[in-house]
Order: C-alpha cells, then structure tokens, then sequence
C-alpha cells in the first residue's frame, strides 16, 4: 500500500479518526464516557475471570503465563497478547460487557482488554490507555454500524469488527503514525472471525471471539510496527471485509467524520444476559411494577421484537447457563419470577426452578414489522400480557435500561460496579480500585489494576 492509494483508502480514513485521539484535547464528556467504559469493562472482566471457560483458556496457554510484560486480571503475569485474549474473553462471559447498538457491537471486551494489556507492557499512563481506548472505539463502532444487520445475520460483530478496535487501540499505546496505522487496521480486517453459530444452543465458546479479536488487534498493530505492508483495500474492495461478510455497504456514510464521539453514545447493560431480550424484559418488570401481579398471575406473555430478537432469542433451549443467557422465554420468566437476572440467574437451581420452566410455555415471541423497522437504531419491543383475572396489559418498550435514551448514571454505575466485583476482590480493595478508575486521567500508570 503505497502512500498515494493509501490516501483513497478506507482505511486511512479510519486511521485519521483513530490518530486524531493521540494528538487533540479530547472533551471532558468524552473523557469521562471512556472512563465509564473502563469501570464497567474491569467490573465484568473481574466478575468472568474465574469462570470455567477463563480457566480453561489460562490453562490451554499455560506455557505462555508467569512470564511477560503485562497480567491477567486474574493476577497471573503474560505476554501481552496472551493477557489480551484471556481478559478479552473474561469480559465478555458473563453477558454484562457495554453495547454500541447501531453497531449491534460489544466494543469493550476486545478493545479495552487490548489496551491494557499493551498499556501495562509499555508503561504508559492512565490518560495514553484513555486515548487508546477511545481511538479503538470510534473506529470499530463506525465499522461496526457500517457492517450493519446484513453482517450480523452470519457474523458475530464482537469478533470482526472487535479486531479492529484492538489494532487501533494497541497502534495508539504504540504510537503509530497515520500511515502505519491505516496498515494496521488493514492487516486486522484478514483476521477479523466469529460465527453466529458460536452462540446458539448451548455453546460456550462465543467468548472466545473478543479474545480472538484483542489478539488479533495486537498482531496487526505488531506487524505495522514493524513496517509491513497491508493490501490496500481490506475494508471495500472487491474481495475484502465489506463484500464478504456484508455485501454493498455505504462506507462514506458509516464512518464519516463529523467529529463525534459515538464513545458517548453506550449501552451500560442492567441485566446479565443477551441485550436483544432487553427490551422485552424491561417491559414485563414495568408492568408488573406498575400493576402489581405476579408470575402465577400470568396467562401469556407476548413479545413483538425486532429481526435478532427473534433470530437470537426467540427459541426456548435454556438446559444450560450458555443456552439460556440466549433464551428470551427463560429471561422473562425468570425475572419475573426472581425479580431481576444479576450474576445468579442461570445457577443449576435456576434453570431447574418449576415455576420459571411453567411460565416459560405461556411467553411467545414472534417479529413485529415495525419494531423491527426501527433496528438496530433503536431497540425496543411491544409486550402483552394477558393475566387470571382478565385483565390485558400491553406496553411500548421504546429503549433498554442502559441505553443512551434510559441511561444507568454513575451511582448505577457504581453499584454494577460493586455487585460484580464480589467475591473476586475484598470489599475495601473494590471500593479502592473504583475510586481509583474515576481518576484513571490522572494516573501515572495503569497497575491500579492489579490489586494485590
């Protein structure tokens, strides 16, 4: 790629927008949306580091851990593409990682796993990792929502579009020119990968895909280091990641820079599980909050939901915690019935509860042509509910809780913060640790994620 067709490239023009976070004085309201991003990100990350599927990666790559340059959130010393890929898909186990929704996107898991791990390798300050991060999402969330729905029929966004947001996250802790850089998010889109097939049914390998992409991530960014060349078109030429994994997409249109930060447009998610039931859960508890009934009330439940609604969690398989964190029946019955779904949702005594495996065989799902019309912009469901005594209920869901529109602000923040971190760390080094994030700007350097 040469300099002259690197300056028509989409990729250059990614990497402007990624560069521009290394050299501007970034506004206080995106500064502090990126902090948000890293407090939420280190929450989930601590709260799936000892998940089975967490330590049975760390033991996959045993012969790469207690050496290196940078940690696991685990505590454990590696390379820092190793601790990438095992915090990347600690993130992203225990379905609480941030959202862009018109992306249908998780960049946190990949991008912020990818920061750190370089950010601690290379000694930089907690204001270098907020550039870092913020760089990695403005480039994959505009990729991500160019891609659109036509990719997510088949790929998982996290995985591909999450590949780029590590490349340029790690190309900012590296300081990478323009040029280099424009090859290193070239070079990721040839490694971007995850299927939809990953995560239905009881699969647990789909976080496997962030970990994936915040390797990748460090592999691209490596390369351009080092001064290797990337084809010049990865992104919209006639065989690259556009025309494979999309179709005819509007690149100008999807990444133009009009100089915002989509960073500050993030989904915080309330509940523990898939963010296509959101909607439809978020409706049933208003309603019963607002009326009062119960789960042995209930007659039916009907959710009208948009394309991934339906496609992703519109089945009724939950015999397993991966299963049922993709099952819409199981979710809405059993926050109805337990009140919310938080870490303890698909425990063996959840997924066994009679009253739960009752009221699912009452909730249907089917699409609803004009909530779909408004995916993946915005997120909503009409629910119904038809109850013993004759009475029927229906609501409007227009967002999730956690959504831009119906955002979690920072004391929500916090107690998210605090209820994941339990039983991972003490309860005074949690409060210690947020108290220090809050402040991450400010800091000489990122071992503060490291609690000993």
């Amino acid at each position: 790629m040469n300099s002259n067709s690197l300056s028509r490239a989409i990729a250059c023009q990614l990497a402007a927008i990624a560069y521009r976070s290394q050299i501007t004085t970034l506004p206080a309201s995106v500064v502090h949306a990126a902090t948000r991003c890293v407090i939420d990100w280190t929450a989930v990350t601590l709260a799936g580091s000892t998940h089975p599927v967490a330590l049975a990666l760390e033991h996959a790559l045993a012969d790469e851990l207690g050496h290196g340059k940078s940690r696991t959130l685990s505590g454990l010393c590696a390379p820092m593409r190793t601790a990438a890929m095992i915090n990347g898909l600690a993130s992203h186990i225990v379905e609480f990682d941030d959202i862009y929704a018109p992306g249908t996107y998780h960049p946190g898991s990949p991008t912020i796993a990818a920061a750190l791990a370089a950010a601690t390798g290379e000694g930089v300050s907690g204001e270098c990792l907020l550039r870092a991060v913020i760089a990695g999402y403005e480039v994959s969330n505009r990729v991500a929502r160019t891609l659109g729905t036509p990719h997510y029929r088949y790929w998982h966004t996290t995985g591909t579009a999450g590949a780029i947001g590590a490349a340029a996250a790690v190309a900012t802790i590296y300081q990478l020119d323009e040029s280099q850089m424009a090859h290193a998010l070239a070079t990721s889109c040839t490694m971007a990968a995850g299927l939809q097939g990953a995560f239905r049914g009881g699969s647990e390998i789909k976080p496997l895909h962030a970990g994936h992409a915040a390797d990748s991530g460090f592999v691209a960014a490596g390369l351009a280091r080092e001064g290797v060349v990337a084809a010049e078109d990865l992104f919209e030429g006639e065989s690259g990641m556009a025309a494979a994994m999309a179709g005819a997409v509007d690149w100008q249109s999807g990444i133009g820079d009009s100089g915002e930060y989509t960073i500050t447009r993030m989904t915080v998610k309330n509940h523990g599980c898939c963010g296509h039931i959101f909607p439809a859960l978020d409706g049933v508890l208003w309603l019963a909050e607002e009326h009062g009934f119960a789960a042995d009330d209930v007659v039916s439940i009907g959710v009208g939901g948009y394309s991934a609604t339906v496609d992703v969690t519109g089945n009724h398989l939950a015999d397993t915690a991966a299963a049922a964190r993709f099952c819409l029946p199981f979710v809405v019955a059993s926050g109805l019935v337990h009140g919310s779904i938080r870490l303890d949702a698909f425990s063996q005594a959840r997924l066994n509860d009679a009253r739960v495996q009752s009221l699912m065989t009452k909730i249907h799902v089917e699409l609803d042509p004009e909530i779909d019309a408004l995916f993946p912009q915005q997120r909503a469901a009409n629910v119904t509910i038809e109850l013993a005594n004759g009475m029927c209920l229906h609501r409007f869901q227009p967002h999730r809780v956690g959504d831009p529109d119906l955002p979690l602000d920072d004391r929500a923040l916090d107690a998210k913060f605090l209820e994941l971190t339990e039983g991972v760390l003490a309860v005074d080094q949690a409060a210690g640790l947020l108290a220090a994030l809050w402040h991450l700007q400010e800091q000489p350097g990122v071992a503060l994620f490291y609690p000993t």
